[in-house]
């Protein structure tokens, strides 16, 4: 619950809870108080409030949440990503590329993932791995991944660029993919985009200073449902 003002002099504010705004006075020389919620409640603070010809300001006294780390993070590298003109290309302009301009396809996925269905001639490093260790801080992440129901909890895997470095050379031609691909573009709902492996893989490698990048944006998922040629290992 937020609680709200009505401030008409320099006294200390009354707390109102029933008006959906803080109404101040633009004349008054008093100090703009901002609000702290408090146990269903506001502790307000004296902040500089600017005058304008006498006309009361309304303000909200709602405000935006802030983003989490991990969604910090995302927008650092979506924004690294835009900088550099890493393109994103759907999985019928990918097969194009793999097919007629030597491009190679990288699957980021587990390699169980992978070995269920892949199109043809993909090269797979896997980005994330299964944990596999057995020490007390794995026990604590698999108990953690148990929680919320997820058995086959993964964890980046420190061997990647390593691997990626050991099967493409810094010239090569690569369409990174993972399963649902994610997305750079800007949406209503999601103005950063939509993280997802494949992405953070390319970040990887453009920062690691691999010149000729692309994404696949649908991820394998579209591959598979437009019928495009894949393999089982199965």
């Amino acid at each position: 619950m937020v609680a709200l003002m009505l401030v008409s002099s320099c006294s200390s504010p009354s707390l109102n809870p029933s008006l959906p705004f803080a109404v101040i006075p633009s004349s008054n020389p008093c100090p703009r108080f901002r609000s702290s919620p408090v146990a269903g409640f506001s502790v307000f603070q004296a902040t500089p409030f600017p005058r304008s010809n006498g006309l009361l300001k309304i303000r909200s006294a709602a405000t935006k949440s802030a983003k989490t780390p991990a969604e910090e993070d995302w927008k650092t590298k979506r924004e690294f990503l835009l900088q550099k003109r890493v393109r994103s290309v759907d999985v019928k302009e990918a097969w194009r590329l793999q097919q007629e301009n030597n491009f190679v396809i990288l699957d980021v996925r587990p390699e169980a993932e992978f070995k269920e269905a892949h199109p043809p001639g993909v090269i797979n490093v896997q980005i994330y791995r299964l944990i596999k260790e057995w020490t007390a801080w794995d026990i604590a992440r698999r108990v953690a991944f148990a929680f919320f129901g997820i058995f086959t909890g993964t964890e980046e895997n420190p061997e990647f660029m390593q691997l990626v470095e050991s099967k493409l050379d810094k010239d090569s031609k690569i369409i990174v993919a993972c399963s649902t691909g994610g997305t750079m573009k800007p949406s209503q709902n999601l103005p950063d985009g939509l993280q997802s492996r494949s992405l953070i893989a390319a970040y990887l490698l453009v920062l690691n200073g691999y010149k000729n990048v692309y994404h696949m944006e649908g991820g394998l998922y579209n591959w598979l449902k437009e019928g495009l040629p894949a393999v089982s290992e199965e």
